[in-house]
C-alpha cells in the first residue's frame, strides 16, 4: 500500500499543483461541496465546431514553448558541447516535436558533403578518406568502376596491336643480335685456331678439331707435346673469352626485360592516361581526388599484367571485378551520399550500439581465413548524420553495447573513428583496418526521462560538458479557454495522422475532461498526448462496431469504462473483501480511536483508492507516539516523518507547561505491505485525538490529508482516486446520505470526480467536505467543538481539547504519584560509601 506523494513523483504531486492553479472561488471549508465543484466540465458549446474534421491542423504541441525554445537554442549554437538533452514524461510527444523542429531547421540548412573511403596504395591497412561536394562521391565511384572495366578491355587490346608487336619484336631482335654477334665472333676466332664451340647438355664447350672433326682424346694424346700445349693455351684463352661473354648474358637479359617492361609501361601509360584524362577533368577542382587519381595511375602502371591475365570479354558484367581482389583496390566505398537529400540530415538511431554509431568493418571468408579491405567499411549513424542532427533515446543508448562511451569519445574528439569493439577492448588478434578518421560536425539530441537527466548530470563528469542545453518538457498544460481550443486542435490533428474517425463536440469535451483528470488537476490538462490518442483508438473501435462515421461521447465513455475494467481486478478484489468483511472497513456507527484513512495503490499504470482502518491506543507513558508500521519496517520515511509531525503537534498544543505523560500507538489495521506517504497523517491525528478525548468518530466518513505541526491540513495527491475508492465501498453497502470524505481545502481545485460520484453528491447521498485545520475536521468527525485556548490558559468546558487536556493532566498526576514512592525509597549503601 502506498501514497502517490513521494519524492520520486514530486513533480506530479498535489503539493506542487496547489500552488500553481487557482480555483474560481475559494470553497467554504467545513461544508459539503456542491456537485458543480466536484468536476470541472468542458462546455460543449464553447468548442465551436460540429466535428473535429473542421479543426485546422496544429503543428507542434501545446504548452511546450519553453522546451521548443531550448531545442532551437541548442541547435542554433554551432559550438562544441551545445548538444540537447530533452526530457519529460513518457507519451508527451517529445519524439514527434523534436523531429518537427529539427526537420524545419534542416530544410533550410545546406546539404552536407559526401564522404568515401579509397585504397591507400602506400599502406592498404590505413584507408584514406575523401570529402567531396554533395553528389560527387557517387560520380567518382561510377567513374572508377567504368575506368576499371575499360582498362580490362583496352589494355589487352593495346598489347595485341601491331605497333606494340613490332616494337616488341625489335627489342627481341636487338637482344638476339647482340647475343649472336658475341658468340659468332668467338666461334670465328676459335675456328681460326682449329677449335670448335659446341653446345652440349652441360652448356657451351670448346674442343680441338681436325678436318672438321673433334679430335678424340686418345688421338689428342698422341700429338706432339708442342701441339698439345698450343691447343691447351688456345682453349684456355677462348674459355676465358666465353666466360666473359656468359657473364654479360644476364645483363643483356635484364636489359631486354627492362626494355620490354618499359615498352609495356609506355603502352599502358598511353591507355591509362587517355582513360584517366576524362576522370581527371571531371574532378580537376578537387586536389585530394587528383592526388588519388595519380596514385591510381602509378599502381596500374605497376600492376598492368593483372589486367592482361584477367581479360574481360565485351558484354561481361562490369561488376565482376568486385569479386577479384586485384581490382577491388580501385573501387570507391561511398559512405555518405547526399545527392538525393534536400537540406541537412535528421537521423534517428533506434539501436545505438558502438557499431551502429561509428560503423563497422566487415570481413570475408577466403581460403579458410577472414580478410577485409576498405570496401567492407560500413557507415554508422554518426556518418549519416554528419553535417546535420542525430536523435537518440538516452535509455537505449546507456543500455546499448558501449554506446554511451562511444558517443562521448566521438563528441570529445570531434571525429568518427571506425574501429571494431574487439580492437577497442584490445581483444582482437587478427589484422584489421585503421581507417583515417572523418571530421564530425553534428548536433546530438538525447531524449529521456527527468530522473535520467538528473542522474547523468550528477554522476557523469563528461555529461555537463557535452550536453549543455536541457529541454524540459512540461507534464501539464494550463486549462484556459484558449488552451482548450488549442488542445482540441492538437487532439484532432493527432487523430487525423492516426487515420481515426472525427469526433463530435461531446466526444472532444469528454476527452478534454479525461485529460484534466489524468493531470490530477481540474485547472490543468495532461501533456502526455499519447494517453488521449490511445483512448481515441479504443473509441474508434467502438464506433466501427456500431457502424458510426463519427466518434461520439458514448464511445469515449465506453472506452474509458473498458480501460478501467481491464485494470481493476485488484481493486475489485479489495472491494469484494471489504463487502464480505474480510477486510474491516466500517461505514456506519461511531468508534473511539478509529478512523477511515485513504491511500492510493498504483499497479501497471492504473491507480485506485483504497480505504484503510487506522486505529490509535493511548496509555500512560513518556510522551512517545509509536508508529507500529515503522517498528516492523513497513513504514516508509515520509510516513514516519508524518507520525513525528503528530508528536510535534501534540507537544506544541498540550505539552507547553510540562512533558506529556502518555504513550500512543498508531497502526494501519490489516495492512500487510509497505506504507509510504504522509497523506494519512491527518487521519492518524484524528484517531489519536479521539482516543485521548475518549470521543467517538463517525465511521461514515473517511479522511485524507497531511498535517503540519500547527494543525493545518495540507494538500495531497490522488484525491480523486481516494474519494472514489471510499465512495465505491459506501455504494456497495448502500448510500445513506451520511457518508462522505474530508479533504484538504487546497485539494478542491484538483477535483475531477467520476460522474456517478458527482451525481450522488448533487443528490445529497454522498458528500465531499473540505477542511482547513485539524480542529475543524475533528469537530465534524466527533460532533464536539475543538475549543480555542483561552487567555487564562485553558480550553472551554465541553470542548474536545478540554477533555484531552484533562486526560493528559490525569496521566501526569499518576506519573508523579508513581514516581514519588520510588524516589522516597532509601538508597542501598555499599561498603565504600562515606558517611556525611
Amino acid at each position: 500500500m502506498s501514497d502517490d506523494l513521494t519524492p520520486a513523483r514530486l513533480e506530479k504531486s498535489a503539493l506542487v499543483e496547489a500552488g500553481s492553479s487557482a480555483a474560481p472561488a475559494p470553497p467554504a471549508s467545513g461544508r459539503a461541496l456542491p456537485g458543480g465543484q466536484l468536476r470541472k466540465t468542458c462546455e460543449i458549446e464553447a468548442l465551436g465546431f460540429v466535428t473535429s474534421a473542421e479543426l485546422p491542423e496544429l503543428p507542434g504541441l501545446v504548452g511546450q514553448e519553453r522546451a521548443v525554445e531550448a531545442i532551437r537554442t541548442g541547435i542554433g549554437i554551432r559550438r562544441p558541447g551545445f548538444n540537447v538533452f530533452a526530457f519529460g514524461p513518457p507519451g508527451a510527444g517529445k519524439h514527434t516535436l523534436i523531429e518537427q523542429v529539427l526537420q524545419a531547421e534542416a530544410a533550410t540548412a545546406p546539404r552536407p558533403a559526401d564522404w568515401c573511403y579509397v585504397n591507400n596504395f602506400a599502406d592498404p591497412h590505413r584507408p584514406k578518406r575523401l570529402m567531396l561536394p554533395t553528389g560527387r562521391a557517387a560520380a567518382l565511384r561510377d567513374a572508377m568502376a567504368r575506368l576499371v572495366a575499360e582498362l580490362r578491355l583496352a589494355l589487352p587490346a593495346a598489347f595485341e596491336r601491331e605497333d606494340y608487336r613490332t616494337r616488341r619484336e625489335v627489342i627481341d631482335q636487338q637482344f638476339k643480335h647482340r647475343s649472336e654477334e658475341a658468340f659468332g665472333a668467338l666461334q670465328r676466332k676459335a675456328e681460326q685456331k682449329s677449335i670448335a664451340l659446341m653446345r652440349t647438355p652441360m652448356g657451351l664447350a670448346l674442343a680441338p678439331v681436325r678436318n672438321g672433326e673433334v679430335i678424340p682424346p686418345d688421338v689428342f694424346q698422341r700429338l706432339a707435346a708442342e701441339d698439345r700445349d698450343r691447343i691447351r693455351n688456345d682453349i684456355e684463352t677462348l674459355q676465358a673469352e666465353l666466360e666473359a661473354i656468359m657473364r654479360k648474358v644476364p645483363d643483356w637479359e635484364r636489359e631486354h626485360r627492362d626494355a620490354v617492361r618499359q615498352l609495356g609501361r609506355d603502352t599502358t601509360a598511353v591507355v591509362v592516361q587517355h582513360l584517366l584524362q576524362e576522370v581527371r577533368k571531371a574532378f580537376a577542382d578537387l586536389a585530394e581526388v587528383v592526388a588519388y587519381l595519380g596514385a591510381v595511375e602509378h599502381d596500374i602502371l605497376e600492376h598492368a599484367e593483372e589486367f592482361l591475365a584477367q581479360r574481360q570479354e565485351p558484354g561481361e558484367a562490369d561488376g565482376r571485378e568486385a569479386a577479384m581482389p586485384s581490382f577491388r583496390r580501385y573501387q570507391v566505398n561511398v559512405l555518405v551520399d547526399s545527392s538525393g537529400r534536400t537540406g541537412a540530415p535528421v537521423v534517428y538511431e533506434d539501436h545505438p550500439t558502438h557499431q551502429n554509431l561509428v560503423g563497422r568493418i566487415e570481413h570475408l571468408a577466403r581460403f579458410g581465413a577472414l580478410v577485409t579491405d576498405f570496401n567492407l567499411i560500413v557507415p554508422g549513424a554518426l556518418h549519416r548524420a554528419n553535417g546535420g542532427y542525430l536523435v537518440l533515446d538516452a535509455q537505449r543508448l546507456l543500455a546499448a553495447n558501449f554506446g554511451w562511451d562511444t558517443l562521448k569519445r566521438v563528441l570529445r574528439a570531434g571525429e568518427i573513428r571506425t574501429v571494431s569493439l574487439e580492437q577497442l577492448l584490445s581483444l582482437q588478434s587478427t589484422v584489421s583496418l585503421d581507417p583515417e578518421p572523418i571530421p564530425l560536425e553534428v548536433k546530438v539530441v538525447l531524449i529521456g526521462s527527468p530522473i535520467l537527466y538528473y542522474l547523468l548530470a550528477e554522476i557523469d563528469p563528461d555529461f555537463p560538458a557535452l550536453f549543455k542545453i536541457a529541454a524540459d518538457f512540461d507534464d501539464r498544460i494550463d486549462r484556459s479557454p484558449e488552451s482548450t481550443v488549442l488542445y482540441a486542435r492538437l487532439i484532432a490533428s493527432a487523430a487525423r495522422r492516426e487515420k481515426l474517425r472525427p469526433m463530435d463536440r461531446a466526444a472532444m469535451a469528454r476527452v478534454i475532461e479525461e485529460s484534466a483528470r489524468r493531470s490530477g488537476d481540474a485547472a490543468k490538462l495532461t501533456a502526455q498526448i499519447q494517453s488521449p490518442i490511445d483512448l481515441l483508438h479504443e473509441a474508434d473501435h467502438f464506433a466501427e462496431k456500431a457502424g458510426k462515421t463519427v466518434i461520439g461521447g458514448g464511445e469515449i465513455e465506453a472506452a474509458i469504462t473498458a480501460r478501467r475494467g481491464r485494470t481493476d481486478r485488484i481493486f475489485r478484489r479489495f472491494q469484494e473483501e471489504i463487502g464480505r468483511d474480510t477486510l474491516r472497513i466500517e461505514t456506519a456507527g461511531e468508534r473511539i480511536g478509529q478512523v477511515n484513512g485513504l491511500s492510493v495503490i498504483s499497479l501497471g499504470g492504473a491507480s485506485f483508492g483504497h480505504p484503510s482502518r487506522i486505529t490509535a491506543q493511548i496509555r500512560m507513558g513518556k510522551g512517545e507516539v509509536i508508529d507500529i508500521e515503522r517498528e516492523v519496517a513497513l513504514g516508509g520515511p515520509i510516513h514516519s516523518k508524518g507520525v513525528l509531525i503528530l508528536s510535534g503537534f501534540l507537544g506544541g498544543r498540550f505539552g507547553r507547561n510540562g512533558p506529556l505523560s502518555l504513550t500512543a500507538s498508531l497502526v494501519f489495521e490489516q495492512s500487510y505491505g509497505g506504507v509510504e506517504g504522509d497523506s494519512a497523517s491527518a487521519a492518524e491525528l484524528f484517531a489519536l485525538l479521539s482516543a485521548l478525548a475518549d470521543a467517538p468518530i463517525r465511521q461514515s466518513f473517511a479522511v485524507t490529508g497531511s498535517v503540519d505541526q500547527h494543525g493545518q491540513i495540507q494538500a495531497i495527491g490522488g484525491v480523486n482516486e481516494k474519494i472514489e475508492g471510499f465512495f465505491d465501498v459506501c455504494q456497495r453497502r448502500g448510500l445513506t446520505g451520511e457518508q462522505g470524505v474530508l479533504i484538504p481545502v487546497s485539494n478542491v481545485q484538483h477535483l475531477m470526480l467520476r460522474h456517478d460520484v458527482v451525481e450522488a453528491a448533487a443528490a445529497g447521498r454522498f458528500s465531499v467536505v473540505p477542511v482547513e485545520t485539524i480542529d475543524q475536521g475533528i469537530g465534524l468527525l466527533t460532533g464536539l467543538p475543538a475549543g480555542v485556548l483561552q487567555a487564562a490558559g485553558g480550553y472551554p468546558e465541553g470542548t474536545l481539547n478540554r477533555r484531552i487536556s484533562a486526560r493528559l493532566a490525569a496521566f501526569a498526576q499518576r506519573a508523579v504519584a508513581v514516581a514519588l514512592p520510588r524516589a522516597a525509597r532509601p538508597r542501598r549503601r555499599s561498603a565504600g560509601d562515606d558517611d556525611d
